[in-house]
Formats: C-alpha cells, structure tokens, sequence
C-alpha cells in the first residue's frame, strides 16, 4: 500500500471514494459537509462506477455479492486516491479485507423497508397474483411468506432506474430501503412502510459506514469521533449474525437490532435460499449491551437459536454451503 499517513486531523484537504449512483453521491456529500462543519476539511469526492454497478441483468448472488460494490473504492483507497470510502452498511461485506477497517457508523436513518406503488396503498392492499419487484432474496421469502400468491420478480439498478420500472407498469409494486428514499428527499413515493413485524430488514440497513485503511492512525482517529454509539453496537450486533452464518447475497437472512432503554433486542430470520414456500426461522434475543463484544455476544446467541430450530438445514441448501 502507498503511504498516505500525510493524511491528519490538521489537514485541510481530504478524498471521499464513491460511487457515482444518485443515492451514492447523497451519502459522500452528507459525510463531506459533516467533515467540513466538525473539522474545517476541505473535501473531494472521488466519483468512480463499481462492477455492482455495471453487471444489472444477474441477481447478484450470482456474480458475487455485494461486495462488487466496494472493491473498486478499496483499490482508490489502497493506492492513496482517497482517504475515506463512504458505504450503506448492508452493502458491506462481514470480514473486512485485510489492511482495511471499518472506522465509524453514523446514526442510523429509518432502518425499515418501504412499499412503493402507484395503484395500491400497501402490500395487503395488492390483488392476487401482483407483480412485485424486488433486489433481494430476504425480501423474496418474507412477502412469499405474507403472500404466497404474489408474482415476486428480480429487479436490479439504481433507485431511480427501479422506480422508472414501477412508472413504466412493469410492477405492480417494488420494495426498496425506506433510507434511500428518504435521504434523496423521495418520501412522498412511500405509500407504506413495512414494519418490523411485517419485513425484518438486512443487517446493517439505513446505517452509513466510513471505511479507511488500517494503517491510517491519525484519521482513525478523527473519524471514530462521528460514530454513533447506539447505531455503531445494533449494528455490530446484527453484523456479528450474518457473519457466523456466512451471510451472503445468496442467503435469505435478516438481523435487526432496536433498543428498550439499555437493552438491545435483536430479532433474526432465515429463509431457504431456494424455496420461498419453506416457512422461516426466527429468533430473538435480548440483552443489556455497553460494547461491541456484548453486542456480538448478543448476535451469536441469536446463530444458536437459528440453528438450533432448523436453521442448519437452510444454511446446507445453500449453493455453497459456508457454515
């Protein structure tokens, strides 16, 4: 790795990596002017397009998961073309590649998913056999759980290219991050929120996540003073689940973690990654959580409460079964 240890809190001047989706841009902008209000950085946005990005006709469980959206930033990174990358949480792979850390998680936007139609009010509200558009597997078996009657079709793109599919009568409804929609100021498009009993969200979602390289002491520093502490141990908590079952885009799993005063609730499911009639398995668990270790210990008790009600069974139909 190039040395780019110049890089200190004294500095004025620093590189955001990000990609160059609309959404994307809101994230490093948000993070840019919350740099240049707490630090007085001058800050520049290295804009760059990831293979996530380009490969749009596969799901990507089948190309490689999520992680096509990061490697691109971690290369700027690695040669010193930026000092920072921006990324929504639940985009960014469990096991961070060696030499990288994630450094700081900012507060946390609205974590649910939305229900976006422009005929229907919500998902009860749909006539049988709906079109529905949706990106991810964990969506998939929950609304086939709810309604086993819908038409649940891929839907891949930015969210403005999902939304233009919804507009041109190509779904009935789609589902997408309540987060995104309303950091680009796209409220008015949420006809419903799904509550948490409803769609339990992914590991890490409505959460932004600052990494940096390892070897960057003085900006660690500088930015683990941004991290929200509550968001920074939910998260922490619903990371350690997908983590322990090898969570990929392959894997039908939620994680969600909320508070009650000092207590951590964190609640999992686990679909069968082929199967959207298999029903799920659920799990839940609570405790009170002042550090990270606590948090994981939480997460881990929630894996063996999976796994313990057939939740071994789903993870051995996996493709490539990683647990």
């Amino acid at each position: 790795m190039r040395d780019n240890s110049a890089m200190t809190t004294h500095t004025l001047s620093c590189t955001i990596a990000t990609r160059e989706s609309r959404l994307a841009l809101w994230q490093a902008e948000h993070v840019r002017d919350l740099l240049a209000a707490r630090f007085g950085w001058s800050v520049d946005l290295l804009g760059m397009t990831t293979r996530g990005d380009q490969i749009l006709d596969r799901a990507l469980s089948k190309v490689g998961g999520k992680g096509l959206f990061v490697k691109e930033l971690e290369v700027a990174l690695e040669e010193g073309r930026a000092h920072l990358a921006v990324h929504s949480l639940k985009d960014v792979p469990m096991d961070m590649p060696e030499g990288f850390v994630l450094v700081t998680v900012l507060d946390r936007e609205d974590p649910r998913d939305a229900f976006v139609s422009n005929n229907h009010a919500c998902l009860a509200d749909l006539p049988h056999g709906a079109r529905v558009g949706t990106s991810s597997l964990r969506r998939v078996v929950q609304l086939k759980a709810r309604r086993p009657d819908l038409d649940v079709q891929p839907l891949r793109g930015n969210l403005d290219t999902r939304l233009r599919k919804l507009d041109e009568g190509q779904y009935d409804a789609i589902i997408l991050a309540a987060a995104g929609l309303k950091r680009l100021g796209l409220a008015q498009r949420i006809r419903s929120c799904l509550e948490l009993d409803e769609m339990l969200p992914a590991a890490g979602q409505g959460a932004l996540g600052l990494e940096i390289r390892q070897d960057a002491v003085e900006i660690s520093a500088a930015m683990q003073t941004l991290t929200h502490q509550p968001t920074w141990l939910a998260v922490h908590a619903e990371r350690a689940v997908s983590r322990a079952l090898g969570g990929s885009c392959s894997m039908p799993l939620a994680a969600h973690a909320r508070w009650n005063g000092s207590v951590l609730q964190l609640d999992a499911l686990l679909g069968h990654p082929g199967d959207a009639t298999v029903p799920l398995v659920r799990a839940m668990a609570q405790a009170e959580v002042i550090t990270t270790e606590q948090a994981e210990a939480l997460g881990l008790a929630v894996v063996a409460q999976l796994r313990s009600q057939g939740g071994d069974a789903l993870l051995a139909a996996l493709p490539s079964a990683t647990a």
